[in-house]
């Protein structure tokens, strides 16, 4: 199946680079989109997939993913929808923008499958919740599924979990790399060089969530097990508690869950 990436951002250059590496697809079988030439060129150059700066041309691909930022998503349906058949899965990873929307804009019945991947794609441990609508058969979600799964981990949740999901990973990047970046600058102040903080943040972050996942364990048990009497970890944790670390995490996750139910 010819697969088509209408748009060729960060977020598609991911996903094509993992489809790629694990050998789902052959670059040959892979069209990309972009607004400019110089885009196309470096998807051209980095991944030898076929470009071509016609939505149109892409559009007639088995598979298509609508991988533009979802203030796009109108306009580029309009050009492409007398194109896409009822034979064909469109596959959306936009914010906001719901199975019904999707449907209603491509003006009748169509397989549409919508996904929310995250930045961690670059470097093959992105997760992607997805979601397919009633046309889809179960041949085809298991097929997106292995796409999506060449870049990290892929789960079929109900829509009504989206708004979370983009609360918890599709944006959760973000409050990560901001702690990342607190933790170094709070390590160079200590003395650490600045790389050298960068590597001992960015490890530990890594190591203590492969700790939750592997072991099993609940995280809070996780984090008792730092925790000596008297010591120095809890004494960092009241701090944290003392300045609403937990309630700013969860406040911060509820507006974006907000923000994404009201786009």
């Amino acid at each position: 199946m010819k697969l088509a990436f209408i748009g060729a951002g960060n977020m598609a250059q991911a996903m094509i680079g993992g489809i790629l590496r694990n050998g789902l697809r052959q670059p040959q079988e892979i069209i990309a989109t972009a607004a400019t030439q110089e885009t196309i060129d470096k998807v051209s150059g980095q991944y030898g997939v076929a470009v071509t700066l016609e939505n149109c041309e892409a559009a007639k691909a088995d598979i298509v993913v609508l991988a533009v930022k979802p203030v796009y998503y109108e306009s580029v349906i309009q050009e492409i929808k007398d194109i896409i058949s009822s034979e064909q899965i469109i596959v959306t990873i936009a914010a906001g923008k719901s199975l019904e929307w999707v449907s209603a804009a491509f003006g009748g019945q169509r397989k549409i499958i919508r996904t929310m991947p995250n930045t961690p794609a670059l470097v093959g441990e992105g997760i992607t919740a997805v979601c397919p609508n009633e046309n889809v058969s179960d041949q085809e979600l298991q097929e997106v599924c292995q796409l999506f799964e060449g870049f990290g981990k892929a789960e079929v949740i109900s829509e009504s979990f989206m708004d979370a999901v983009i609360a918890v990973s599709g944006s959760s990047p973000a409050y990560i790399f901001m702690l990342i970046e607190a933790m170094a600058d709070a390590a160079v102040a200590e003395g650490m060089p600045r790389a050298k903080a960068y590597q001992f943040a960015s490890q530990s972050v890594l190591g203590s969530a492969k700790m939750v996942l592997e072991t099993g364990k609940h995280p809070g048990e996780l984090k008792d097990m730092v925790c000596s009497p008297a010591g120095t970890t809890i004494e960092a944790v009241r701090v944290l508690e003392e300045k609403g670390f937990r309630s700013s995490i969860m406040d911060c996750m509820h507006a974006c869950a907000e923000k994404s139910r009201s786009m």
